[in-house]
């Protein structure tokens, strides 16, 4: 673990981010689907962040591209696309269980940022 995981917190900015990756942070990027629109979360030794914006607002996208090409550029060369997370269906009764984030992780799409 870096001295940079210790000190991230739930929220994460660009800049933040930016200055975490130049001095050593490498996360485990999560990008989730929900309907079409999407949300980063960045996995690290000290937990989870999401990616927001300078007001403290989790940031969402209307695509992979504009992901793609934010993080890309800072450097990050790929990630894991998850949806989020439907247990069964109700209208004719399929029960179902939650699936763990890591098992969202491990079953994900992998995706490239370069």
């Amino acid at each position: 673990m870096t001295a940079i995981d210790m000190t991230l917190g739930d929220r994460l900015t660009l800049k933040q981010l930016a200055h975490a990756i130049q001095n050593g942070f490498s996360p485990i990027v999560e990008v989730e689907s929900m309907d079409g629109i999407y949300k980063v979360r960045f996995h690290h030794a000290n937990g989870v962040s999401d990616l927001s914006d300078a007001h403290g607002r989790v940031r969402t996208f209307l695509g992979t591209g504009e992901i793609r090409d934010t993080l890309g550029q800072l450097g990050l060369t790929h990630g894991v696309l998850t949806c989020a997370d439907q247990c069964g269906d109700e209208m004719i009764g399929v029960s179902g269980r939650a699936i763990t984030p890591d098992e969202m992780l491990t079953y994900g799409t992998r995706i490239a940022f370069r």
